[in-house]
């Protein structure tokens, strides 16, 4: 129990930057759908997905690799281990942005920016930059220096937020009432090519800030560390690619798949699915803030070889699934407070996030079972478990997107996580079985129905006001989460107590 407390607090302190950082770029999305018309944050859709897709590539599964190895029982030089990786991916890195600068041509083509090149060259840049971050980042995980990753990331946030606001909001109107301030560095034309930029920045910054993490040990380079670290990190390179893939190839291809819209109308439908796509993100956000806590506690309780480790791999799946099935429901109960985020005009694809936030939960399970072939070593069977994925997923939208438009995208990603989910599970249980409680978490999930099902189409039919159906909403989360602490003995009373005094 005492892991899944420790678990719990690192969570809660990356979840803290992650929930936050995300909240704060939340911000943005109103400003950029009200700021941008649909086509053009259509672009910015496809451009991040692409970018996604790079940054998966760019780390090619080194920062799991460093986890593993640098608790590893047969290398015991854990700043060696680090070592090896920064080099790496400085060494990769950097050749990135060397290439893209000798093709930004065909590349500027791809990215839909074939009038402003300097985006692709500014994206590239980032994306090296952050995956170059990457490692110091996880040190900072593998240290438990929760609070100093916390800062750094809301500091990043924080720029990249300034930015848009001073490029898309302040230069406009300065442009506007004092031209002479700004018109020597500011372009009206330039449009979201500023998103880019602010997003560079932000990136420059973090590597500065992370320049303590990056002196005060020997520089090595250990090449038989490094052979074994590839060895075990490339299926974790396509099992990465292939579940970015999952997540934005949808984006990518939709432009070209949608063969009954014409290339501005695929655009413009792109841009309201992205838009509508970030609500469903907000089960991400807690997917994100678990896993940057779960990596360096499932390999460090390896390593100590604690015979409660898979109870403990049981409880955290446990109370993943019960605030998994607590945030679907309370985003679905107040959607029509959250769509307010985005503007008015895309709206039309907001019947997507039920789909996409339960797509998420079934990722996130499928990230709570790959512990069984990463502390195996069989990281292989992640490879495959993704290439089935990525099978479902093309199939559902080769076929239906010409026929249902982005809601194959998102019908897509349901079907492929959940595919996954079942595979990693039988799989699991055969080569390393872990205690999963099924019968209780599918209790818990079949609670969560019922009262969806009485908090949307339930109060529908009474047809309340707007403000007595919120007030029995919120009853119904509480229930929920009253039957969880019943039933997990969860000691709520002593924690409030605690924090009382």
């Amino acid at each position: 129990m005492a892991g899944i407390k420790s678990l719990a607090k690192d969570t809660a302190v990356y979840g803290f930057s992650s929930i936050l950082g995300r909240l704060l770029n939340w911000l943005l999305v109103p400003m950029y759908t009200r700021v941008f018309v649909s086509e053009e944050y259509g672009i910015v859709v496809f451009d991040y997905s692409a970018v996604a897709l790079m940054l998966a590539l760019l780390t090619y599964g080194m920062e799991t690799g460093f986890f593993r190895f640098v608790n590893h029982e047969r290398w015991n030089k854990p700043m060696e281990v680090y070592s090896t990786s920064l080099i790496s991916l400085a060494i990769s890195s950097s050749a990135f942005v060397i290439i893209a600068a000798c093709l930004v041509g065909p590349l500027s083509e791809f990215m839909r920016t074939p009038d402003r090149p300097s985006c692709t060259l500014l994206l590239a840049a980032t994306v090296a930059l952050d995956a170059f971050t990457a490692i110091p980042y996880g040190y900072l995980r593998y240290r438990s220096k929760a609070l100093r990753f916390a800062t750094v990331r809301l500091i990043n946030i924080g720029l990249n937020i300034g930015f848009n606001l001073f490029f898309l909001l302040a230069c406009p109107w300065l442009a506007a009432h004092a031209p002479g301030a700004v018109d020597w560095f500011y372009d009206p034309g330039y449009g979201i090519g500023y998103i880019f930029l602010s997003n560079f920045i932000a990136s420059a910054a973090t590597l500065i800030l992370l320049a303590p993490e990056l002196r005060g040990f020997p520089w090595v380079f250990n090449a038989r560390l490094w052979k074994e670290m590839l060895r075990y990190s490339w299926p974790l390179l396509i099992l990465g690619v292939v579940g970015l893939m999952n997540q934005n190839l949808p984006n990518i291809m939709f432009p070209y798949l949608a063969t009954q819209l014409s290339p501005a109308e695929a655009d413009a439908a792109l841009g309201t699915y992205g838009a509508c796509y970030k609500i469903g993100m907000i089960m991400v956000m807690f997917l994100q803030a678990f896993r940057f806590a779960y990596e360096p506690f499932i390999f460090a309780r390896d390593k100590r070889a604690n015979p409660a480790g898979t109870k403990a791999y049981s409880d955290a799946m446990k109370y993943f699934i019960i605030v998994s099935l607590f945030i679907f429901m309370a985003v679905m109960f107040y959607l029509d407070i959250i769509k307010l985020f985005i503007g008015s005009r895309y709206y039309g694809a907001l019947g997507i996030v039920p789909v996409i936030m339960a797509a998420e939960l079934f990722f996130g399970v499928v990230f709570n079972l790959s512990v069984w072939y990463k502390l195996t070593d069989r990281t292989i069977w992640g490879s495959i478990l993704s290439l089935i994925g990525f099978a479902v997923m093309l199939t559902i939208n080769v076929i239906f997107v010409p026929r249902i438009s982005y809601y194959a995208c998102a019908w897509g990603a349901f079907a492929s996580y959940g595919v996954m989910m079942l595979v990693s599970y039988f799989v699991g249980q055969a080569k390393y079985p872990v205690d999963y409680c099924v019968r209780r978490l599918a209790a818990y999930t079949a609670l969560a129905a019922v009262l969806y099902v009485a908090g949307i189409y339930g109060l529908d039919a009474l047809a309340l006001n707007a403000w007595a159906a919120g007030a029995v909403r919120a009853v119904l989360l509480t229930v929920f989460i009253a039957v969880a602490v019943r039933a997990e003995n969860i000691p709520l009373g002593a924690a409030i107590a605690k924090i009382r005094r």
